[in-house]
């Protein structure tokens, strides 16, 4: 079991995403990998489900190394500087299945921005 878990910790964000993946499929070994990868890439299948892997693993590096606030600071700026409105923004925000305590604080970044 010990090295399952060192195997796992090694892929990090990622094996734990697709282990989880994995126990809601029913299934078993490569069965269990091919149906997760599948679920996980949508419409594009296991090729996607790989994809989103790879994502998540870029997107956990820069959580971990600039923080949450560095991170979510910086896509809002690039987002107006792209053209998009603060009620376009705001808007989409409410749209997002975030707690409401994060769109505050997004919300709060938009009106020191402007």
């Amino acid at each position: 079991m010990d090295k399952l878990v060192d195997k796992i910790a090694a892929l990090g964000v990622p094996g734990l995403v697709l282990l989880v993946a994995m126990a809601f499929t029913g299934w078993a070994g490569a069965a269990a990998i091919t149906t997760a990868l599948a679920v996980l890439g949508g419409p594009l299948g296991m090729l996607g489900g790989i994809a989103v892997l790879v994502l998540l693993s870029l997107m956990s590096q820069g959580l971990a190394e600039y923080g949450f606030e560095a991170i979510f600071k910086s896509t809002v700026e690039q987002l107006r500087t792209q053209g998009k409105s603060k009620s376009d923004i705001e808007r989409e925000i409410e749209s997002y299945p975030i707690s409401s305590d994060l769109k505050l604080k997004i919300k709060d970044y938009l009106t020191k921005l402007a």
